[in-house]
């Protein structure tokens, strides 16, 4: 598909974001690179990348080797990374940043987020955890104290929007009030079985584009159990899928497109990716949204549980 039939959406600075990406989280070494070439050639133009997912280096490999070829320039590719929750501390921040560059091999990011509220213990491991193993070891880092040193990041060059990511609506709205420069999007995990209708709701009033991660359920996620309920599995959205004659994971997407959301499935197959991509040529209609609103169970597949107990954890107190 041509790349510039792909919608973008439009941040409160103006700037635009592709509204289908690759998602890379989980995506095995070995496999992100070809992911990330497969994706390009497809005619993704968006491709999403976290410092903890430690595979950046794999997908500066894939980005580049297709600026290289002449597939497309630096500037037609939106790179998406996030700050790890052990950089909390400003004097950290352009630290962590640079690593991810270095790693990327590029000289600029399209958009850095916060990964998350909470900051964990600084100078190790990227999941300090305490004797017992059952629980990070916080920081007493504050987001809103890390939020002015991703703003100057901007001011450097390094990046060139900044946002949030897992945040609930009372600390994008901490956020806000000490922002210079507002965060132009909150990446929350957003699929048929978890809405979250009402923070979608808060950062849209606030001018803040919701990125939806795990849009399909994330049914390879690490920990899943076998008799965990599969998204893609439903037989309501395999009914809407066969009305469409599409794939459940093209009704998902399209889904979260429709409600203005960036999406960023991830997959490291090529059919996939390139099935996912396949999302322009069809609407869903009033009664397949209301037949997909109505699949809400309100549960998360990132919980991020080894946090409860964290003053800044976004889901413990909801």
């Amino acid at each position: 598909m041509d790349p510039s039939k792909v919608p973008n959406a439009i941040f409160n600075n103006g700037n635009s974001i592709p509204m289908i990406g690759l998602g890379t989280w989980g995506s095995p070494p070995g496999q992100v690179a070809q992911a990330v070439k497969d994706a390009i050639d497809i005619g993704y133009r968006h491709i999403d990348c976290a410092h903890v997912y430690q595979n950046e280096h794999e997908v500066g490999e894939g980005i580049n080797a297709k600026i290289q070829e002449g597939v497309v320039k630096r500037e037609e590719i939106f790179v998406t990374s996030k700050l790890w929750n052990t950089f909390h501390r400003p004097e950290l921040v352009e630290g962590a940043l640079r690593t991810t560059l270095k790693n990327l091999k590029l000289d600029y990011l399209d958009l850095y987020l916060i990964h998350w509220p909470q900051g964990y213990k600084e100078g190790g491991d990227l999941f300090p955890m305490e004797p017992s193993g059952e629980k990070f070891i916080f920081s007493d880092a504050d987001y809103v104290d890390t939020w002015p040193a991703m703003e100057k990041l901007v001011d450097a060059g390094l990046v060139k929007n900044i946002g949030l990511s897992n945040f609930n609506s009372k600390q994008v709205q901490r956020v806000l009030d000490v922002a210079r420069i507002k965060p132009v999007t909150n990446q929350i995990e957003n699929h048929a079985y978890l809405h979250q209708a009402k923070l979608s709701a808060f950062c849209s009033d606030k001018g803040i584009i919701v990125t939806a991660y795990s849009p399909l359920g994330s049914p390879a996620r690490p920990w899943v159990k076998e008799d965990d309920i599969v998204l893609l599995n439903d037989l309501k959205l395999k009914t809407i899928a066969d009305k469409h004659g599409k794939e459940p994971a093209q009704i998902l997407i399209r889904y979260q497109i429709q409600q203005g959301h960036v999406v960023i499935p991830k997959s490291v197959t090529k059919a996939r990716i390139a099935s996912n991509f396949d999302v322009f040529g069809f609407e869903l209609d009033a009664e397949d949204i209301k037949q997909l609103a109505a699949l809400e169970r309100n549960e998360r597949i990132c919980p991020e549980s080894f946090s409860y107990g964290h003053p800044h954890h976004p889901f413990e107190k909801e």
